[in-house]
């Protein structure tokens, strides 16, 4: 084998701080935009921060155009309806998404299909979709998170349930990147507790999965051309994967329990933002990969708390993405634990410093996690939202379409331990 020696690091311009929202139309005639999209959900447009931030933005002599009905966890049919909106009322020389990462990755698909000739379809990756990649330089986009939990200002990566195929999958280019992220934590104090925690499930699994992904030098020499976002771990992204569990140690489970409290927001989107800029380089795996079946092939009657209902006669119920991600970590990180025992040590001992050591090392970080989603309500595992022994077989044939994520983890992963991890996520405590 000749090892790889070169790893790659890409992120938005980045714009931290309460009130940065404010700043917006300046940002955008630095970008050059006169006429921009905004891209955002009826429940985030209902709490008023997009057309907050549409009027600032006229204030400054640019036209903005509203599209309101992004979907709280997107569909190949919800996308293209905001595709067609698009196209009908464009030309557009730049996007803005505001909301949470179903905003952001409505957004993306927009910018993409707006910019490149095609379909939807032909983007998604394989097998799933045509896997095609984009041809044309995308429109800026600036994100502008509502939510602190899904990295997607920072990454190159779009989020979306093939409704038809029971399965969520995902487009994943680097020229779908946001050209910025504006992240103020003000606009995140009224995100309810049930969001809060599915969100934060999320940054910790972006940081952990990052953390303990397969390194960079693991892999086979590239050359130029074949060099993707995901690269695998590496010092950087290392060092933002620790930081963002520092901060999530002392601020999750307060800003769950505390919504008011500033400075615990405050440092979740940091953690946010910090895992965001780590797993958007070195990538994500065996929890992510699970997490795209859950979510599509949910029992119908399940609905988490503080989240909106859909009528568009989905067939399957709404398990947030980052529930679905946590709801198999545990097991996930028992069986990655004998590729890189020592991060795992020390993602636990990050998370969780004061808590008591495990006899058997392998469980401490699954005990950390279990913990952690304990005290903020998540379901006690894949049971409580309704799957069963007998779901085993369909969700493992959807995690192993999930290559792309699973390629990233540090140990090769083949049906049996996909089933294995399942079992063992049936019921957490």
């Amino acid at each position: 084998m000749n090892p790889e020696s070169v790893f790659t690091y890409g992120a938005p311009g980045l714009k931290f701080g309460a009130g940065a929202r404010h700043e917006l139309g300046h940002d955008l005639t630095d970008l050059g935009a006169r006429r921009v999209l905004i891209v955002t959900d009826p429940g985030v447009a209902a709490a008023g921060a997009p057309g907050e931030i549409a009027d600032a933005v006229r204030r400054d002599g640019i036209e903005a155009v509203v599209f309101d009905r992004a979907r709280v966890e997107p569909t190949d049919a919800s996308l293209s309806e905001a595709i067609d909106f698009g196209r009908a009322n464009g030309p557009f020389d730049a996007i803005v998404a505001v909301g949470g990462g179903s905003s952001i990755d409505t957004a993306k698909a927009v910018n993409l299909l707006l910019t490149n000739e095609g379909e939807l379809m032909d983007y998604v990756n394989a097998p799933v979709g045509g896997g095609r990649a984009p041809v044309n330089a995308l429109l800026p986009l600036v994100a502008v998170p509502t939510t602190t939990g899904t990295g997607s200002e920072s990454t190159t990566i779009c989020v979306l349930d093939v409704v038809s195929q029971h399965v969520k999958t995902g487009i994943s280019h680097a020229r779908l990147r946001p050209a910025m992220a504006v992240v103020d934590p003000e606009l995140t104090m009224s995100q309810p507790a049930g969001v809060t925690a599915a969100a934060g499930l999320d940054i910790l699994c972006h940081a952990l999965e990052s953390y303990t992904a397969r390194p960079f030098t693991s892999y086979e020499h590239k050359q130029p051309s074949q060099r993707v976002p995901y690269c695998g771990a590496n010092p950087i992204s290392d060092m933002w994967s620790e930081k963002a569990m520092s901060l999530m140690s002392s601020a999750f489970r307060r800003a769950v329990h505390h919504g008011d409290d500033v400075t615990a927001r405050t440092e979740m989107a940091m953690a946010a933002t910090f895992a965001g800029l780590g797993f958007g380089n070195a990538g994500v795996h065996i929890p992510h990969a699970n997490a795209y079946p859950i979510a599509g092939q949910a029992p119908v009657d399940f609905h988490p708390a503080d989240y909106p209902r859909h009528d568009d006669g989905a067939d399957h119920g709404l398990v947030p993405h980052g529930m679905a991600v946590s709801l198999t970590a545990p097991a996930a990180f028992r069986f990655t634990f004998e590729a890189s025992p020592e991060r795992h040590a020390r993602a636990a001992a990050l998370l969780a410093p004061d808590a008591e050591q495990q006899s058997d090392p392998r469980e401490q970080l699954p005990t950390v996690l279990a913990s952690i989603m304990r005290d903020v309500g998540i379901p006690s595992g894949l049971g409580e939202v309704g799957f069963a022994a007998s779901d085993i077989d369909a969700l493992v044939e959807g995690t192993m379409k999930q290559q792309r994520l699973l390629a990233t983890a540090p140990r090769e992963v083949t049906e049996d331990d996909v089933a294995v991890i399942l079992e063992q996520s049936v019921e957490l405590w």
